[in-house]
């Protein structure tokens, strides 16, 4: 059973960081592109950022300079490191892992930014 389960978010003031946390179960982990989505409220869901299975990293152009994907294959899980928040960051965030065109979903967590 495949699992992603997503941690770290929070409630926080514009400017500040968070790191979210996402811990993968019954998947080849390190086979896997893994990636973080967000939704606003009243929003579509939208990418955030990627990282390959071999390491390379890609990020949406609003979080460019700001978040930083990384993966760490021994506890299979996937990070966003966020700073330098802004209200704009607000929604829920949910991992993603892809491999041959088949996605699987985290639940999300809700990340608030208060300016």
């Amino acid at each position: 059973q495949v699992q992603l389960v997503e941690s770290g978010g929070g409630s926080v003031q514009a400017g500040g960081s968070l790191r979210l946390s996402c811990a993968a179960s019954g998947i080849s982990f390190r086979l896997n592109a893994m990636g973080w989505y967000r939704q606003a409220p009243g929003k579509q869901r939208e990418w955030v950022a990627t990282i390959a299975s071999g390491g390379f990293s890609n990020y949406a152009n609003p979080v460019k300079g700001r978040f930083t994907i990384a993966r760490d294959n021994g506890p299979n899980t996937v990070y966003l490191q966020m700073n330098s928040l802004n209200p704009e960051d607000t929604g829920v965030y949910y991992c993603n892992s892809r491999l041959a065109s088949v996605d699987y979903w985290g639940k999300g967590t809700l990340v608030t930014v208060s300016s």
